[in-house]
């Protein structure tokens, strides 16, 4: 009986620790980022916008793992409702678009460029309809000398609905004459649109239309001087879908402390991206943001496994690329007082870190940054925590607005893809991943101390 007793006790000693490798080899860091990642910027999410309701496939990707994991919900009704809806206006492009550039002579055309959109061209997010064929003008340097070349240039345009003009300033370096540049393309003129250049394609979100659209040339995929050109056309087709009142979601959840319940560490990361631009192609997003999204995710499982001291909340915003909507929202709605929030910590752009970590706010609150500085200098977890000052450029901003102490962490260095269709998973590293996490516990066991 006695050695029944003592193998029972000894299988019981050997198992537990067996259990806990097992739950720690389950527990690792990375490949559960990177699968997050992976699924997050799959085409599968539609770049996690507004076409094919992208933002909510995502939205449900995220609510789904917070059920997994088990975290509460602040629904006193129902604990896995984690939801808080909110509505917004929003323009979309959910049509074909097409843009190509002919020159004309003789009553014979030629085509100049043909427009990939993603790759050589982008139209402007606040772009309206336009289709058809179209007259183009030249604004060059020569134009662009006085408000007396401006009045000049107004009496070429025949009829403005017909028109657009192409700013070319790709070669030119004088401020004043940049200003005139910039005034252009505001559509000082008044026509259907406007032709610039740029050295990098970025896109953005619009909550409004304009009355003009906006088309940018990759200035490496053309070198044709076009004021020497006779006749310029162009043919266009962008049809765009503005809805009034779209509706998103925040998805909120957290992890009970066991001594501060009603006090909360909050960490943050918009899961939203830029979604589709006509029918061929879409904005992964996969550093921005759903490597953030892996980071909120891995730290909600790491807390679920070590339970904290005080609360920890766990939100992941929508509509940030539109302007920070979903992050606004929950600060003039909170779920709980906003003054029972000890510390936040938003997380965007987590994919890279080879030159570090930048701390949006580390001047505001220096205690905090000093501190966050010191833990990874005496672990050495990455290369280096920059210091910046207040911006309005993450979902941080509108909780500091309200005296939240937060900060907004992004990583530096390696790879350049942002607001492109090349930030895909396959080329994000996730270098500094685990490093950067380690950083974030052992800054959290700080702010719970």
């Amino acid at each position: 009986m006695l050695k029944h007793i003592l193998c029972l006790l000894f299988s019981f000693f050997i198992i537990i620790p067996l259990h806990s490798q097992i739950i720690e080899k389950d527990q690792q860091v990375l490949p559960y980022a990177r699968k997050i990642v992976d699924t997050m910027a799959s085409e599968s999410m539609y770049g996690r916008g507004y076409i094919n309701k992208g933002d909510s496939i995502a939205a449900n990707y995220i609510k789904n793992n917070f059920k997994k994991l088990g975290l509460k919900s602040f629904d006193q009704h129902y604990d896995q409702h984690y939801d808080q809806y909110f509505k917004f206006p929003i323009n979309t492009f959910p049509f074909p678009i097409s843009f190509q550039l002919t020159a004309c002579k003789k009553k014979k055309s030629s085509v100049l460029f043909e427009g990939v959109v993603g790759e050589n061209m982008l139209i402007s997010a606040a772009s309206n309809a336009v289709k058809g064929n179209y007259t183009v003008l030249i604004f060059d340097s020569i134009d662009a000398a006085s408000e007396k070349a401006l009045i000049s240039f107004k009496k070429n345009i025949k009829k403005a609905a017909n028109t657009f003009i192409m700013v070319d300033d790709r070669a030119v370096t004088d401020k004043t004459k940049l200003a005139y540049f910039k005034k252009v393309k505001t559509n000082y003129f008044n026509v259907a649109g406007i032709i610039d250049f740029n050295i990098k394609l970025t896109w953005g979100q619009s909550e409004t239309v304009a009355d003009y659209s906006v088309i940018t040339i990759l200035t490496s995929a053309v070198d044709i001087d076009f004021k020497a050109l006779k006749q310029l056309r162009c043919k266009v087709n962008i049809q765009n879908k503005f809805i009034p009142q779209y509706q998103s979601q925040n998805v909120i959840g957290y992890v009970k402390g066991t001594v501060h319940p009603d006090s909360f560490i909050v960490f943050s990361a918009h899961y939203d991206h830029l979604g589709k631009l006509g029918t061929s192609i879409y904005f992964p997003g996969a550093n921005d943001n759903a490597s953030g999204c892996a980071m909120l995710l891995s730290l909600a499982r790491y807390y679920r496994l070590h339970p904290p001291s005080y609360s920890i909340a766990f939100m992941a915003f929508g509509a940030e690329e539109v302007g920070l909507v979903g992050s606004s929202y929950y600060t003039e709605h909170p779920l709980f007082p906003l003054n029972k929030i000890r510390f936040l910590l938003n997380m965007d752009i987590m994919g890279t870190g080879e030159e570090g970590i930048t701390v949006v706010n580390g001047s505001v609150y220096k205690t905090e940054f000093d501190t966050l500085k010191q833990i990874n200098l005496k672990n050495n977890f990455i290369k280096d925590v920059k210091i910046r000052g207040k911006a309005a450029n993450s979902d941080h901003y509108y909780f500091s607005e309200k005296s939240v102490k937060a900060f907004f962490i992004y990583t530096m260095g390696g790879i350049k893809a942002y607001h492109d269709i090349y930030d895909k998973a396959e080329t994000l590293p996730l270098n500094e991943f685990e490093n950067i996490f380690k950083l974030i516990t052992k800054f959290a066991t700080y702010l719970q101390n």
